[in-house]
């Protein structure tokens, strides 16, 4: 079974889904799970075609954080502790190329490592994470080979996943984060219940253990052109 999983690094309800998904992939070691990059504010301009201004964000968002707070089993957003920063509100560039650079340059769990750290910067510590400065100091405080790294996040490549992620998220028709798709066929929407998802992926394996007969595509007027053992001879015709 594969796994997208979908998300930003500034997405509030991104933080509990993750830490769930932590669990449901010690539940499902067999699952393969993939990380892609899905921005809610890529950039400035989009916050401000979004809330009117920059300066509007943080207020709004923060609203977003208390659902996303009773949403998370642990309750770890600091909230206040983000209404006191006077930095704006950070956008979703420069982190989901940080968490990118990282799987570029290792592997799923790798990228799993900063996004994971950097979502803590972001909810737990009150740090700008749109910032290079903080992203490289949080980077640090991690076990990746901070000189590749560095290497990767101003690469082309890491440009071009993270830019063909969200073709993908296009293409599978969605409209925000988190997200689970489950096979290139199912969706899983939202930070729901670990139980849920862990219900949702055994029901899924269980269906498809189930062997299927083949569906004939070959019209029935058709020769089958074709050499068939039946009852201990070849029928060729």
């Amino acid at each position: 079974m594969k796994i997208e999983f979908f998300h930003d690094v500034i997405c509030s309800f991104c933080f509990p889904m993750s830490d769930r998904m932590h669990e449901i992939q010690q539940e499902f070691p067999e699952i393969e799970l993939i990380h892609r990059s899905f921005a809610l504010g890529w950039s400035a301009n989009d916050f401000e075609t979004m809330f009117g201004s920059r300066a509007a964000v943080k207020e709004e968002v923060l609203t977003h954080w208390v659902h996303a707070n009773q949403n998370d089993s642990k309750h770890r957003f600091n909230i206040e502790g983000m209404r006191k920063q006077r930095f704006d509100f950070p956008t979703s560039k420069n982190a989901l190329l940080a968490a990118k650079a990282a799987g570029y340059i290792g592997n799923q769990d790798t990228y799993w490592v900063l996004f994971d750290k950097l979502q803590e910067g972001l909810f737990m510590r009150s740090l700008n994470i749109e910032e290079p400065e903080v992203i490289e100091e949080l980077v640090k405080e991690t076990t990746i080979d901070f000189a590749l790294w560095k290497e990767a996040v101003a690469s082309e490549a890491v440009w071009t996943a993270v830019q063909e992620d969200f073709a993908l998220a296009s293409a599978y028709g969605l409209q925000g984060v988190p997200a689970l798709i489950i096979n290139q066929k199912y969706l899983i929407n939202g930070a729901v219940p670990k139980q849920q998802i862990s219900q949702t992926i055994q029901k899924i394996l269980a269906e498809e253990k189930q062997q299927q007969p083949l569906v004939s595509l070959t019209p029935s007027s058709e020769k089958s052109a074709s050499c068939e053992f039946k009852e201990g001879t070849w029928t060729c015709h």
